[in-house]
């Protein structure tokens, strides 16, 4: 009977993790021992992160949205209200690019949402 090896297969198994290990500095991009640490670490913060940029993210447009609705004299959680009495269903990402790329647009939701608040500009 033939003497098997596990050559092919460990070094297909280092070959990838060396692979997914480039950009890192030191030993952790060519060492095995070193580089299949740095790749788990690395692994968990992306599964992490993946669900941490969701809530920076809206963070960031509420923020937006805050600063703009401010403009026109109204604070982020009247705006939203108002918008929500008025029927209007536009999610924060979109009315976070109005509230920058488009200030009449958006001056036009703030003054509907005054409008079913009955608040007057």
């Amino acid at each position: 009977m033939a003497r098997i090896t596990f050559s092919p297969a460990r070094r297909a198994r280092h070959k990838k993790i060396i692979k997914m290990a480039k950009g890192y500095q030191g030993r952790g991009n060519n060492a095995f021992r070193v580089a299949i640490e740095r790749v788990e670490k690395g692994l968990q913060y992306a599964y992490r992160d993946r669900r941490t940029r969701k809530r920076e993210f809206r963070r960031l447009w509420i923020q937006r949205i805050n600063a703009g609705a401010r403009q026109h004299g109204l604070t982020y959680s009247q705006f939203i209200n108002g918008l929500n009495k008025a029927g209007i269903e536009l999610d924060r990402k979109v009315l976070s690019e109005l509230a920058i790329s488009e200030p009449e647009a958006f001056g036009s939701l703030v003054e509907q949402a005054q409008a079913a608040l009955g608040k007057t500009a």
